[in-house]
């Protein structure tokens, strides 16, 4: 069994995500914890109504809510619904949530068997329950226990878990008209926004581009861009906007560009320490096989948890990479993690060289035609600049800025 803790801002988007896949009639919900009533005598406002109100008793916490999946391997095919609510049940009390109101789903839109569990951190008498380390802590010794106990597969028996199962996250592709657009994108919204460590726009729609949704500023002359206002659009098959383009401002979780720049800064410091795994993920692999070429490299990352997203232009050409780690949630552009990982140097190791050339050769072409004398190169590099989000050490905390010392001015009485 593997367990996954995701929190949030905003219990709406938690509870409608899976109250969709319901009308949709891919999950059930079938249980409850701590609720006054029977399930079937509960309505849609009722369930959700619950939470609202205990989350009133102390609205000073931010990241109050809670979505939790517990995923069982394939293997185990004895789980009806009695059972998975004795499992959900017996992981809530293990992790400190035993007498907070919850609600379970049982989804069936995955090749494995799993259950969501929406919740709270804030208590009946208004005080927080730390989440601090608990995934690595309460949530693992409970794992632990009951897959004695209840005698499930071992997440540890299994040398190479399925990335999809191990590094799930509640949100998938949108397909256009297939369910309200508002509801879709919020879904995908919060799951990716808060769970996500991104130091630009471009990076968070790498993210979200992989779920068919994109994030909007407008052209720079637009009093859209001017105003620093944001949409958000669903993307069709080819990746090409669809359907009415909805303000950020509109949304529940308020996923407003302002908002989003305090991500950005946060996660300028805070995904530094996981720049090696994904370095070392491409530099071994290229050691590993020397003749590989970019969509065997995006394949075998892929294996590790990894999306490289190469970036295109209107005639396909590849002027860019990002690299999506599942594992740790960080996203990089190519070129913060150094030239040798941005477009040109990655097309230069894997024996693309020739490749490049091309693309090079291409893109001169067509500067000299148009009257540029900007190379193909300086192109790439003028790129890169734009989408570089800068390294750890650009940041200083303010506490240890140098503070420049007032001189003393002389007074009347410094001159006697």
């Amino acid at each position: 069994m593997v367990a996954v803790i995701n929190t949030g801002q905003s219990i709406r988007g938690i509870f409608f995500y899976n109250e969709n896949k319901v009308s949709q009639g891919c999950a059930v919900c079938i249980g409850e914890g701590n609720y006054p009533m029977d399930l079937e005598k509960m309505s849609e406002n009722f369930k959700i109504g619950v939470f609202l109100k205990q989350l009133q008793l102390n609205e000073n916490i931010k990241r109050s809510a809670v979505h939790i999946s517990l995923n069982f391997d394939r293997s185990d095919t004895d789980l009806s619904k009695e059972k998975l609510m004795q499992i959900a049940s017996s992981y809530m009390e293990k992790i400190g949530f035993g007498s907070q109101p919850y609600l379970v789903y049982q989804h069936h839109d995955a090749g494995h068997p799993h259950i969501h569990i929406a919740s709270i951190n804030v208590r009946a008498d208004g005080s927080r329950i730390n989440m601090h380390n608990i995934g690595r802590n309460q949530s693992e010794s409970a794992r632990k226990e009951l897959e004695i106990s209840f005698n499930l597969i071992r997440a540890d028996s299994r040398k190479k878990q399925s990335p999809a199962l191990i590094n799930a996250i509640d949100a998938e592709k949108i397909k256009y008209g297939a369910m309200d657009s508002k509801r879709a994108i919020s879904s995908v919204l919060n799951a990716v926004i808060p769970n996500y460590k991104y130091t630009t726009l471009g990076e968070l729609n790498a993210v979200l581009n992989l779920y068919n949704v994109k994030a909007e500023r407008g052209k720079e002359n637009s009093k859209m861009f001017q105003n620093k206002g944001l949409v958000y659009q669903i993307l069709d098959g080819n990746k090409k906007t669809v359907g009415v383009p909805i303000k950020a401002s509109s949304f529940y979780s308020k996923p407003t560009l302002s908002q989003l720049e305090i991500n950005f800064a946060a996660s300028k410091t805070s995904r530094a320490v996981n720049m090696k795994r994904t370095r070392n993920a491409v530099d071994l692999l290229l050691l590993k096989y020397p003749s590989i070429t970019l969509s065997q490299l995006e394949t075998r990352l892929a294996n590790q948890g990894i999306t490289a997203v190469a970036r295109k232009n209107e005639n396909g050409l590849i002027y860019g990479m990002t690299y999506i780690d599942h594992n740790t949630r960080c996203v990089f552009n190519g070129s913060s993690l150094g030239p040798a990982y941005a477009a040109k140097g990655l097309l230069e190791r894997i024996g693309g060289s020739s490749e490049f050339g091309k693309q090079s050769a291409v893109l001169d072409r067509t500067a000299k035609s148009q009257g540029s004398f900007i190379s193909a190169a300086e192109v790439q590099r003028i790129i890169d600049d734009v989408l570089y989000a800068g390294t750890p050490s650009d940041y200083v905390p303010k506490q240890l800025k140098n503070k420049r010392k007032k001189r003393k001015r002389k007074g009347p009485s410094d001159n006697n």
